[in-house]
């Protein structure tokens, strides 16, 4: 049965890829609206990916066909991609359809879909009873579009006994487009300025000052908009340098060796030095043309389902704040510090930015339940991972949390004095690491260790695969969407 499941839908599939290019390629030559036409074939090759119906180079890994016909930012009425709003959701309808188990079965009811352009976004099969079969079939369009109406009618004729048209399921709020980050980028946990009675500067009105007037900034961010600059304080510069100086030595001893590459590239592009605070706007521009990551300033912490959201859309929300000058060492919650000497070059390396985009993408519209999960796997790899360095097999480090702490950085990775217990060690498994509690204001008592950075991304994939997820989704490049393999409907934003 999954053999002939397998051929029909790679047959149909085939035909579809090879109808819609001749339709489109006929396009190419009609002036400016060709790149509509073709930013359209961009989103369904999307689609495709992944399927055997792929035999070339044709389809790139983020859904575009012939990278020179499909540029990175796509020109329409001779305005940039990606300052356009968020275009509206595609409809969707869902089918359940029986079919008895006989070869060509599956053939004959799928050509229906190509022969009148039904786009099927997901296709899935279960054992109904003895000699049948239940399919799930999710396709774009609604009932009383010309082409879904036509289908369900050839369906009908051709003797498909049990046809039903599902409802749409429900699911927590998460952004379709990039532009709806604006909608959850200020629903801080903290206002910024804030701060619990212990910070070091909870009795400086003059930090505290400073707090609110950069919390102002990022509250009035815009997705499209360029970053704004920040004119640092000499004592902000100050509190810098020493952070600088403290963990500099420190990196080239125990960084893994995709950090220390980015953080060369990183001194020559954006400013990395210990006399100057790097500016976001700098670094999301080269992360932008690197690795298509970007910075998205933000005025305080998020709520985990909102900042891995940020992630599904490769943006990393980045405070702007600094600690106070008088503690230069420590800080109690993210800074900059944190943020751009711990985070920001390790956005320079492909497979970390991959890894941490599965991440995000598996909590589009998760439960609460797996985003706890998710956000203990960011924990342990994206803050306090470990991996092994390929050269010499030593243990470095590639999370934030370590690599902006000298202190936890040489616990984690260093030689051990007597009398300091050892922290225990063991091989990354997102699945243990998903059920594994932490303590935020301690040491880590845990740490996991990958083989490599692309060993890291695989087991995450395959984790994420395994989740209890709502839907499907991959990332479009071209549109900066999410696309998603079947109907939902969203709750309401403000339970988010």
């Amino acid at each position: 049965h999954n053999q002939h499941l397998t051929k029909a839908f790679d047959r149909l599939m085939m035909q579809s890829a090879l109808h819609t290019i001749r339709r489109h390629a006929t396009a190419i030559s009609r002036g400016n609206n060709a790149l509509k036409t073709l930013s359209t074939f961009c989103n369904q090759s999307t689609q495709l990916r992944g399927l055997s119906t792929q035999t070339d180079d044709t389809f790139y890994s983020d859904g575009s066909l012939l990278g020179d016909l499909c540029p990175q930012k796509l020109v329409v009425k001779n305005e940039p991609l990606d300052a356009l709003r968020a275009p509206r959701e595609p409809s969707r309808t869902s089918l359940l359809m029986e079919l008895t188990d006989r070869v060509g079965e599956l053939h004959d009811v799928l050509k229906f879909f190509w022969k009148y352009d039904a786009n099927i976004t997901r296709i899935e099969s279960r054992p109904s009873k003895l000699g049948k079969f239940d399919f799930f079939v999710d396709l774009e369009g609604s009932v009383g579009d010309e082409n879904v109406d036509l289908v369900l009618a050839n369906l009908k004729e051709f003797g498909v006994q049990k046809l039903l048209i599902l409802d749409h399921k429900e699911v927590d709020w998460f952004p379709r487009h990039i532009s709806e980050l604006d909608l959850i980028a200020n629903n801080t946990l903290d206002a910024g300025s804030d701060l619990e009675a212990d910070h070091p500067g909870f009795h400086d009105p003059a930090y505290r000052q400073r707090r609110e007037t950069l919390a102002k900034l990022s509250l009035s961010h815009k997705w499209n908009e360029p970053i704004p600059s920040v004119e640092f304080t000499q004592e902000e510069i100050h509190c810098w340098t020493a952070v600088w100086d403290k963990m500099e030595p420190m990196l080239e001893k125990y960084a893994c060796k995709e950090y220390l590459q980015a953080l060369d590239l990183m001194k020559k592009h954006c400013d990395y030095n210990r006399d100057t605070i790097p500016q976001q706007k700098d670094i999301s521009n080269f992360l932008k043309s690197r690795t298509s990551f970007r910075m998205r300033p933000v005025a305080g912490l998020l709520s985990s389902r909102n900042f891995l959201n940020g992630l599904a859309f490769r943006t990393f929300f980045c405070t702007q704040y600094i600690r106070h000058h008088s503690s230069p060492l420590y800080t109690p919650e993210p800074d900059i510090c944190h943020e751009l000497l711990g985070h920001a070059p390790m956005f320079a390396n492909r497979d970390f930015c991959d890894f941490s985009q599965e991440i995000g993408l598996a909590s589009l519209g998760a439960s609460d339940e797996e985003i706890d999960k998710l956000a203990r796997c960011y924990w342990f790899s994206v803050e306090f991972g470990l991996c092994r360095d390929g050269d010499n097999d030593q243990i470095k480090a590639y999370g934030a949390g370590l690599l902006s702490s000298f202190g936890e950085l040489e616990y984690a990775c260093g030689e051990l004095n007597d009398g300091v217990e050892i922290p225990k060690i063991e091989p990354w498994d997102p699945y243990r690491a998903s059920m594994q509690d932490f303590p935020i204001t301690t040491y880590q008592p845990l740490y996991f260790l990958a083989d490599s950075l692309q060993d890291a991304k695989i087991k995450m994939r395959e984790y994420c695969e395994d989740l209890k997820r709502p839907f499907f989704a991959q990332y479009n490049f071209q549109t900066q969407t999410a696309f998603i393999d079947r109907p939902v409907k969203r709750r309401d934003i403000t339970a988010v």
